[in-house]
């Protein structure tokens, strides 16, 4: 591997070393592919612009292996960023942001500018239907019938434990979530309306509040926005099992909100058998809980 020496020191390759690079991907002698890759990668982010036309090329083992290496860089770079935010941030840090940064761990591909335009759009036609509505009850019936009746977003009971259920991207994708994701969402279209809406993290499930000085009202988000009072809440804590602490029925801050999202899907890729995605999102909790 004199080459590759060369190429490293040297710290820069011209066009035609770079199109002598990457045609090698192909080569049949997987030794020569894993070697070539080995030099991609080493060149990190930068790399990825070089191989971008190769993963649209005619011969489809060196697109999909262009497609592997970019798609291998990405995901890298993604997790460098979200590990950062979450070194980086407060308790009250940017939920939404989190969540996305958290999405392109998985989906590096994805447009996040164009899912949020969408969720703004999403808030814009709620707000129309929320111009004449006044009184805690009615906002969150109007809330809920645009969200689940309109949109058709749903909790998925035919696969709770998918963990793309978690993944904000395509929990709008699929119009499907596990409680939490699909709180995410809840939460997400509420701060665009400044509704005074918070995430509420109960044990073994996760809900959102509306709250103002006189009313208190608890939103099962995964039961296409059931309303509740604090006593259901206190009830389905007891025969749950959990039992009532105060604190149980808290706001969660973004933060930990955060966390648990993470720890949602560690938990989930170690029942999958997915060493590297449950490792990978150790890191995460590790970095939230600091």
């Amino acid at each position: 591997m004199d080459a590759s020496v060369a190429i490293g020191e040297q710290g820069s390759l011209n066009d035609r070393q770079r199109v002598a690079l990457i045609s090698l991907l192909a080569d049949e002698d997987t030794c020569v592919y894993q070697s070539i890759r080995k030099i991609l990668l080493g060149f990190g982010p930068k790399a990825v612009p070089w191989l971008h036309p190769y993963t649209l090329d005619k011969d489809p083992i060196l697109r999909r292996r262009a497609q592997e290496v970019c798609r291998h860089i990405e995901r890298q770079e993604a997790d460098n960023l979200f590990v950062a935010f979450c070194v980086g941030q407060s308790e009250e840090l940017d939920l939404e942001k989190g969540a996305w940064l958290l999405a392109r761990t998985q989906y590096p591909e994805i447009n996040v500018a164009a899912y949020q335009a969408l969720l703004d759009h999403f808030s814009d036609e709620l707000l129309e239907r929320l111009v004449d509505v006044s009184g805690c009850n009615n906002t969150l019936v109007v809330f809920n019938q645009f969200l689940f009746e309109e949109l058709g977003f749903r909790g998925n009971e035919d696969n709770y434990y998918d963990p793309d259920n978690n993944y904000i991207n395509r929990i709008i994708d699929r119009r499907t979530g596990n409680p939490l994701g699909l709180c995410l969402i809840y939460l997400a279209i509420s701060r665009r309306l400044r509704l005074p809406i918070a995430g509420i993290g109960m044990p073994g499930h996760f809900v959102c509040r509306y709250q103002s000085p006189v009313t208190e009202v608890y939103i099962d988000v995964f039961n296409q926005g059931r309303l509740l009072s604090k006593a259901e809440c206190v009830k389905h804590l007891v025969q749950s099992g959990h039992g009532y602490v105060d604190g149980y029925l808290t706001p969660v801050s973004p933060r930990r909100t955060l966390l648990r999202l993470c720890m949602n899907l560690q938990q989930t890729y170690v029942d999958l058998e997915d060493q590297a995605d449950a490792s990978r999102l150790q890191r995460y909790i590790v970095a939230l809980s600091k």
